[in-house]
């Protein structure tokens, strides 16, 4: 009878004790959740300066360190979709190497907002590509924008390979952030040298979901535009293009072909880089990056234009969007509604670092090696180009699609939009080429409706429209 009931009193004590155990687990799972909460309400932006008043979607920004030892962290700005609570999470980046994707990809591509010329106040672009899909902008490497690091030596050492470590570490601690978007479709997506970073972040996130059944990253797959692919391949298409549009010489093109196809496109000899200073200036005062449009510097031209003088481009291309996001970026209270800056970072905020891009290290000749790894393993791949930038033409990036002699399954097409053509399309096996016509290097500034049908239908894996 007494070891029946100190049996009782036992279990009892014990049921306490296990409830007890349960409430402090509880509690402990509110207080993280709290933090989580906060974590991410910490970033959440009320309202930038000079922003409109009828926008209907959350805004967040702030830092992720990567690497605590050395003080390197990384800004982003998240613009979510109003869509739908599922629609997928795409991250941006802009090549350089050494650029903004704040400066670029938000501020005058596929971003919500545009900058007016006063550099103080904002305006919608209708054509944002966060209608379709949340947009996860970064400043990679540390150096770059906002992005920084405590260790000085970083900014003279970035290079391919630890920014493809880098921002596999922020988009870690990104997700544990912002767990509502683990496990939803994720892309990756850029333009120019980001042609580098996009295929080797994937490769890293590819190699480390290996073998998880459900990864945090749900990659599916890649898009980028304009992009360094192969330097031997693009040296030739680049060349080729600068011929052909009659931007150079007879001579220079035969002797940038001997002195220059074999070698590095970040590491050039010197006697290439004479031959490239010689083109450039054969080329004259053009914008490499839009060939038949007015450089920012042409105030004449900029005044023909305002008059809408140039039918082949929307009216709302402006050259000089670059000056604009500077002023904009540099206000203090622009800089502490994004959370930015807040190690007071002893130099002004730029579109594009030169230490960074100067001091550039590792730089592979081709990224068609890690095309083919990621092909074969079933991942979505998309290639655009815009035909009038001369920097990264659209005949470098057919010459390196080329090289990867995949199989046709949809042969060379006009697409179109609303009756008229858009750019042409080839479908291969593993690979979606698309070419947009009159866009130039930044194909959602020059060609912002086309840019936006484009990325809907990489997103649905859906051939580009053709017929008239």
């Amino acid at each position: 009878m007494g070891r029946a009931a100190g049996g009782s009193s036992a279990v009892i004590q014990a049921s306490v004790i296990l409830c007890g155990f349960f409430l402090l687990a509880a509690a402990r799972g509110r207080a993280a959740a709290a933090a989580e909460v906060s974590d991410q309400e910490r970033d959440r932006i009320t309202a930038l300066p000079g922003q409109p008043t009828n926008v209907g979607f959350k805004q967040y920004s702030g830092y992720v360190t990567v690497d605590a030892r050395a003080g390197r962290a990384l800004f982003y700005w998240l613009i979510e979709s109003p869509a739908n609570a599922s629609s997928p999470l795409v991250l941006w980046l802009n090549g350089g190497p050494g650029c903004s994707s704040v400066a670029f990809g938000a501020s005058e591509e596929l971003g919500p907002f545009r900058i007016r010329s006063d550099g103080q106040t904002l305006f919608l672009n209708p054509f944002a590509w966060n209608t379709a899909a949340s947009l996860l902008f970064l400043e990679s490497p540390a150096g770059v924008g906002f992005s920084y690091s405590n260790t000085s030596t970083d900014l003279y050492s970035s290079g391919d390979r630890r920014t493809a470590a880098d921002a596999y570490q922020f988009l870690v601690g990104w997700f544990d952030r912002f767990p509502q978007y683990k496990h939803r479709e994720f892309y990756i997506a850029g333009e120019s040298y980001a042609g580098h970073y996009v295929p080797q972040l994937s490769q890293v996130i590819y190699r480390k979901n290996k073998g998880i059944q459900n990864p945090a990253i749900n990659f599916k797959g890649f898009l980028v535009g304009n992009a360094v692919i192969d330097d031997y391949h693009d040296y030739v298409g680049t060349f080729e293009y600068w011929w052909t549009h009659g931007l150079i010489s007879d001579t220079t093109y035969r002797n940038l072909r001997l002195a220059c196809i074999f070698e590095s496109s970040e590491h050039p000899s010197v006697a290439c880089l004479r031959l490239l200073d010689l083109a450039r200036a054969e080329q004259g005062n053009i914008d490499p990056y839009s060939i038949f449009t007015p450089p920012c510097n042409n105030s004449a031209a900029l005044r023909r234009r305002s008059r809408g003088h140039y039918p082949w481009m929307p009216r709302a291309y402006d050259p000089c969007t670059e000056r604009y996001s500077e002023a904009y970026y540099n206000r203090p209270e622009v800089q502490r509604a994004f959370h930015a800056n807040v190690t007071r970072l002893p130099y002004p905020w730029e579109t594009c670092s030169d230490t960074v891009g100067n001091y550039w290290t590792d730089s592979p000749r081709s990224m068609l090696p890690i095309y083919q790894e990621l092909i074969a393993a079933g991942l979505r791949i998309w290639v655009f180009s815009g035909d009038t930038d001369s920097v990264v033409p659209v005949t470098a990036t057919r010459y390196s699609i080329g090289a990867l002699k995949l199989p046709t399954l949809v042969n060379w097409y006009p697409w179109y939009v609303d009756g008229k053509v858009g750019g042409w399309s080839q479908v291969y096996k593993g690979l979606t080429l698309v070419t947009v016509t009159g866009a130039g290097h930044e194909v959602p500034l020059h060609r912002p409706r086309e840019a936006l049908i484009l990325f809907r239908h990489f997103l649905q894996n859906e051939p580009m429209p053709g017929g008239a």
